[in-house]
């Protein structure tokens, strides 16, 4: 049996990852397995960056954003020349398995090491674009469509106030879950998302003007990763195109990816660790812990990694139908 693991967190920080690191100590410590800490990610596996972690040691952690283990993107690691330095490393300190708390591109690396040298990984989702395949939630994505809400709630009421159109540009590279979700949330008369390609700037002015007729102001939630460019130069093509207009844009960057995870991230984070642990400890691995329809779930890592996972169509829906009135 498994008697020492290794704990990263790799990527991009989505609050919860405290939370998570928290349930896989205390669970480790109450089945006699030791916890290492990894900082940096996988660039902390190549460089030793090894630190013990007991129950003390998370204590007063599962209200923080980030992640006391830090984290980055490792290039490096993509060649199999530091993989293999990184497996002699973790040998040397006697770790015997691995949980990689991060989205699909650390899978990706979880995944080939696990292949490449028969080492244990489990992977637990956390991203706030909440884009992973096999589960219907990730780590963060909770909080950060918490803190658009927020933001956009205050950003409604300046532009009801002057009567403009406002542009909010919100995370998710080229998924459109997170926009989604929140432009539901806030009631956004127009949500744009990479999975719905809008042709022309010219078809998105012509849809601006029809709701614009009925209501002076109007907010559009924008994912980052839209087809139709920079948001400075489509709030420029509307102002222009809408005689009278008065446009403004607002991206939110990475204040989303901060904050005190919320109640649902918080106890997704603690079940994910515990269930992680559960399952390194039956000598399971190469596989991703997932919630689907309220039910902890073992996802192949390859599954994970090889498929895409769809938007809610009925948000899709939803948002045409209530919320250009």
């Amino acid at each position: 049996m498994i008697k020492k693991i290794g704990i990263l967190t790799s990527g991009g920080d989505a609050p919860g990852m405290n939370a998570c690191i928290r349930s896989i100590v205390r669970t480790a410590f109450k089945n006699n397995i030791s916890c290492i800490g990894i900082e940096y990610g996988y660039q902390g596996i190549l460089d030793s960056k090894f630190r013990n972690l007991g129950p003390e040691d998370v204590r007063n952690i599962i209200h923080k954003g980030g992640t006391i283990l830090k984290t980055n993107r490792c290039e490096e690691f993509k060649k199999f020349e530091y993989r293999k330095k990184g497996i002699k490393n973790l040998k040397k300190n006697n770790i015997e398995g691995l949980i990689v708390i991060g989205g699909d591109g650390s899978f990706i690396g979880a995944s080939i090491f696990s292949k490449e040298f028969k080492f244990p990984v489990i992977g637990i989702p956390a991203t706030i674009d909440n884009d992973i395949y096999g589960t219907d939630y990730s780590i963060g994505f909770s909080t950060a469509s918490r803190t658009i809400i927020e933001s956009v709630d205050k950003i409604r009421d300046t532009a009801s106030s002057h009567e403009r159109i406002f542009f909010v540009e919100v995370m998710g590279k080229n998924s459109g879950h997170l926009a989604l979700n929140a432009g539901n949330a806030t009631g956004a008369e127009l949500i744009l998302i990479p999975e719905i390609e809008m042709k022309n700037l010219n078809i998105l002015t012509k849809s601006i003007k029809k709701i614009n007729s009925k209501k002076e102001s109007l907010i559009i939630i924008y994912a980052e990763g839209c087809n139709l460019g920079p948001i400075q130069k489509i709030t420029k093509h509307v102002e222009n195109k809408i005689v009278g207009s008065n446009v403004r844009f607002s991206i939110l960057g990475h204040i989303q990816r901060g904050g005190n995870p919320t109640e649902k991230d918080r106890i997704i984070s603690s079940l994910f660790g515990y269930h992680a642990v559960c399952e390194l400890k039956k000598n399971r691995t190469h596989i991703m812990i997932g919630i689907q329809n309220n039910q902890i779930v073992n996802v192949e890592l390859e599954e994970s990694i090889n498929n895409d996972k769809e938007i809610n169509k009925e948000l899709i829906n939803l948002s045409s139908i209530i919320n250009n009135y």
